[in-house]
């Protein structure tokens, strides 16, 4: 994901200081769910759901629904999921709240 700096947002973690994260990290075989951004190890992994405000995939019964049970999984899983929107991948406090998860 590029964001409106024309940076990708894996590149701008590493510009603040974090590590660089997998992207559409595939985490629960056989099923097909992926993480958007994951850092495997520290098993921590950011969610962006975009479409919020305009009725998109993420806001709709059957998108929540579904959503519910890929997140329900991860947790069963150990994994700490963080969710943000598109436009707030610029905000510092996305990156705030990495660099705690990823110290946890």
């Amino acid at each position: 994901m590029t964001r409106r700096t024309g940076v990708p947002f894996h590149q701008l973690c590493v510009v603040v200081g974090l590590p660089m994260p997998t992207q559409e990290y595939r985490f629960a075989a056989p099923r097909r769910w992926r993480w958007d951004f994951a850092w495997p190890d520290r098993k921590v992994a950011l969610e962006v759901n975009g479409g919020v405000w305009i009725r998109g995939k993420h806001s709709r019964g059957k998108g929540q629904v579904n959503d519910f049970a890929k997140w329900s999984e991860g947790a069963a899983q150990g994994w700490l999921v963080l969710h943000t929107t598109p436009a707030l991948l610029e905000s510092t406090t996305v990156y705030s709240q990495l660099r705690r998860a990823l110290g946890r």
